[in-house]
């Protein structure tokens, strides 16, 4: 209701998120803008008590009610232990578009610095191998699944180009590592080529992601808008936050249809923790997007303004920029100052670089169309063929000596194709240069070229493998869709 104050839920975070959220509060109340906080908690101090998802239920609780999340960086235990939690609350509310611009700032010296330098990174954030789908396969080898769907793929696409459209934003870059992972990252290009042309006023291209990190660091200014993956996007926002001063200039939007969580890309930095100099910026931009997300942009207009005066004068910065512009970094602005220094700079305009107001906006018009139907009927109305089985076998055995063994275990419905170790052809024939970790992938096609098998057929493979090898891990079916393969082939094949 108008007049009402907003509601919204406030994570302080890890670290050093609790300073830098608190100036992000004091400037939002110093341009007039009334929230109702609601603080909750979720990282590591959830962790300790022993919550493995970091997110406690009355989190949850809250933001199912406020739909809007302001938080600092969470701590996450690396390479052991539970999930990240910055994960676990993107991928509880569906907030499938993480949206991380990156824009020349006045005052902060950059190797780009005059070249115009204002993209903005669209990752998807859900999917990919951050769906944390991990298996120990054997004792040394371990798995992560990657997965790319459809209709997750569409979401995100075609929230690039609504954001592009929305913005008045020229092209779209698709960047993807389709060359090599043809299925996964070859949907998502699939479906980018698709959607592309119900958006004929801006430019689509497709690039390897190798190729635009190369571009990014040659040339970056040729960018708007970048769609992708999680991990390349997770990656290359890094890299573009780099481009334009560090992680203390990079804020961050997830949207879903329901909920908006509002972070800053960097993280806890604990040995900086309650020193009162660590550099808010990026919180604050963050809070920005979280203003024009409630339909506040004519304060966030204003903080945007205070910000780039700030920045533009240099008076009063934080230590970290005070060591990039060669300054006196004992004399640095705290936090605190910084944050003052913008509340006083409130109803000021930058000189010198023209600000670009109700920039990151929300989703909004950009929810997703569907173009397919996800329903039973179109999976119901699909071609679709068995045609064999990849059995992944832990053995002591060599391929040399496994092939022949497998080949007496097809019966009638099957014939062995190939052993790939690590996805390399191991039998028939071998190659010298594989070095084998006891891990076997056993492809078994049907006997009889273009031929169809039953799931009988594979369950009763499986069986007579399973007598010879008991040690065998998982089994992933041969599918045909529409008369195309739905597998890769192995190198060598």
């Amino acid at each position: 209701m108008p007049g009402q104050p907003h509601r919204v839920t406030v994570i302080p975070g890890d670290g050093v998120g609790p300073e830098v959220v608190r100036s992000a509060q004091r400037i939002i109340a110093a341009a007039g803008v009334a929230i109702d906080w609601e603080t909750a908690e979720a990282g590591a101090e959830v962790f300790k008590r022993g919550d493995t998802s970091g997110v406690p239920q009355a989190t949850r609780d809250s933001i199912a009610r406020t739909r809007v999340v302001l938080k600092g960086p969470l701590e996450t235990p690396v390479g052991f232990g539970e999930k990240s939690a910055n994960v676990t609350l993107r991928k509880l509310f569906e907030t499938y578009a993480n949206v991380r611009p990156a824009r020349e700032l006045p005052g902060v010296p950059t190797r780009y610095a005059g070249e115009g330098v204002d993209m903005i990174i669209v990752r998807e954030n859900i999917e990919d191998l951050y769906a944390g789908i991990e298996h120990m396969q054997t004792a040394d080898v371990a798995q992560c699944l990657k997965i790319i769907t459809r209709k997750g793929s569409e979401k995100i696409i075609r929230y690039a180009f609504e954001l592009a459209r929305r913005e008045g934003r020229r092209k779209v870059t698709c960047a993807t590592k389709a060359n090599i992972m043809k299925l996964t990252e070859g949907l998502f290009k699939r479906v980018f080529e698709e959607l592309s042309a119900e958006y004929p006023e801006i430019v689509a291209e497709h690039l390897i992601i190798d190729n635009v990190a190369h571009q990014m660091a040659k040339d970056p200014a040729q960018f708007d808008i970048i769609v992708t993956t999680n991990l390349n996007g997770d990656i290359i926002s890094d890299l573009a936050s780099g481009l334009v001063g560090g992680l203390g200039f990079a804020p961050s939007g997830n949207y879903g249809d329901d909920v908006a969580i509002f972070e800053a890309v960097h993280g806890s930095a604990p040995k900086y923790a309650g020193k009162d100099v660590i550099n808010p910026t990026a919180l604050i931009l963050s809070s920005l997007m979280m203003l024009r997300h409630l339909d506040e942009s004519d304060a966030a207009d204003r903080i945007e303004d205070a910000v780039l005066v700030t920045l533009e004068e240099g008076r009063a910065v934080t230590q970290d920029l005070a060591r990039q512009t060669g300054g006196d970094v004992a004399r640095a602005a705290s936090t605190t100052g910084f944050t003052n220094t913008i509340i006083a700079n409130l109803g000021r305009q930058p000189a010198t670089v023209p600000p670009r107001h109700g920039s990151e906006r929300p989703s909004g018009e950009a929810r997703p169309r569907p173009r397919w139907t996800y329903g039973p009927e179109r999976y119901a109305s699909m071609e679709e063929e068995l045609v064999g089985a990849d059995i992944f076998i832990e053995s002591d055995d060599l391929p040399l000596m496994m092939g022949p063994k497998l080949e007496t275990l097809v019966g009638d419905a099957f014939r062995l194709l190939f052993i790939s170790s690590r996805g390399t052809v191991a039998y028939p024939g071998t190659s010298t240069a594989t070095d084998h970790v006891r891990h076997y992938r056993c492809r078994f096609v049907a006997a009889h070229e273009g031929a169809a098998v039953t799931d009988a057929d594979v369950r009763a493979l499986l069986g007579r493998v399973a007598v010879a090898y008991p040690s065998w891990n998982h089994v992933e079916k041969l599918r045909r869709y529409a008369g195309e393969d739905g597998f890769t082939k192995a190198q060598g094949q």
